[in-house]
């Protein structure tokens, strides 16, 4: 199994369990975030968490030795919006979402942590939106949520960037919520959290639900894994991906 599924004292947590392949996202992975998206939204809980397992990475993204064997937009736009769906799921649900960022989230596993409503970075982890070094964007709502989460010019300059930002620049910049470096550090987020009923928390998640129906989330992210699709087809994104895995391979 790629993934697991842990409530305890109400907290759901969701961990990507391929840490020989630096918890890549493959189809598994994919079924076990839209489970969790389904489990959440239905069960007594007050939060959700998404973490990895090991201490090198949270998530390196997509498994290219899986996904580059798609080539052409029609054949990408699947695996793409399958993705972006189930995140949408998760970044839309009744209850706040954590990401406990265990180790490098970079590209795909970035998007994923940035979906989240909050962000626990180790204080090692390297996270960034890489996917331009691929010549391609994000293509699973990410940099729709970058641009909700942070300020524009913030937001712009670390999709742009194409590269792993340190936990002290992810605080820097407000993407982290704070870096952690002992285990104790996230009970005491958790416990903070836990001081306030479930009811409250339901209800000022709800206010950002509102804002994101109004100003056309939806639609948004679906542009986005649009446009990485056309991106994703062009010679560009094939030959840099190729050049990854062969120097991987020396």
């Amino acid at each position: 199994m790629a993934y697991r599924i842990d409530i305890t004292d109400q907290i759901m947590t969701f961990t990507i369990d391929r840490p020989h392949i630096r918890n890549a996202v493959n189809s598994e992975v994919m079924e076990g975030l839209e489970q969790l998206a389904l489990r959440a939204n239905h069960e007594d809980i007050r939060v959700v968490v998404i973490t990895a397992s090991g201490d090198q990475a949270f998530c390196s993204g997509g498994d290219l030795s899986v996904f580059h064997e798609l080539k052409t937009e029609q054949q990408a736009w699947p695996m793409l919006n399958r993705m972006g769906q189930a995140l949408y799921a998760i970044k839309t649900l009744p209850v706040p979402v954590v990401a406990l960022v265990n180790g490098t989230a970079v590209g795909g596993g970035c998007e994923i942590a940035t979906a989240c409503d909050y962000r626990l970075v180790r204080k090692h982890a390297k996270c960034g939106f890489i996917q331009g070094t691929l010549a391609i964007t994000s293509g699973w709502g990410g940099g729709t949520y970058l641009f909700e989460a942070l300020p524009h010019d913030a937001a712009l300059k670390m999709l742009s960037d194409a590269r792993a930002y340190s936990a002290e620049e992810l605080l820097a910049n407000g993407w982290a919520s704070a870096i952690i470096e002992e285990d104790r550090d996230v009970d005491h987020f958790f416990a903070s959290m836990k001081r306030v009923l479930p009811s409250v928390h339901r209800a000022y998640k709800a206010m950002a639900l509102r804002k994101w129906q109004a100003t056309n989330l939806k639609e948004r992210v679906d542009q986005e894994i649009r446009q990485c699709a056309v991106l994703w087809a062009e010679p560009a994104h094939h030959m840099a991906v190729d050049g990854f895995l062969n120097k991987n391979k020396k």
